[in-house]
């Protein structure tokens, strides 16, 4: 977590903001030495493609997925 001060943050800002974009870590604001903004970006939702796309074709159900277990649970 990276902090700054307000008046460092008003003179370089776009450049900040494009650095949080890149790198994805939030960056505290501060008013003298007190923490009162938290800017972070906006995690975008990831389909189902893009999480398991390189799996397609390569993995084998031998059973149907969907279907409810009958086996018990059983704590160990």
């Amino acid at each position: 977590m990276t902090t700054i001060s307000k008046s460092k943050l008003k003179a370089d800002m776009l450049r900040v903001f494009r650095e949080i974009e890149e790198s994805g870590e939030e960056l505290i604001v501060t008013d003298r030495n007190r923490p009162v903004l938290r800017i972070q970006p906006i995690i975008r939702k990831r389909t189902v493609e893009d999480l398991f796309g390189s799996l397609r074709g390569r993995v084998s159900f031998y059973e149907d997925v969907n279907a409810p277990t009958t086996d018990a649970w059983t704590e160990v």
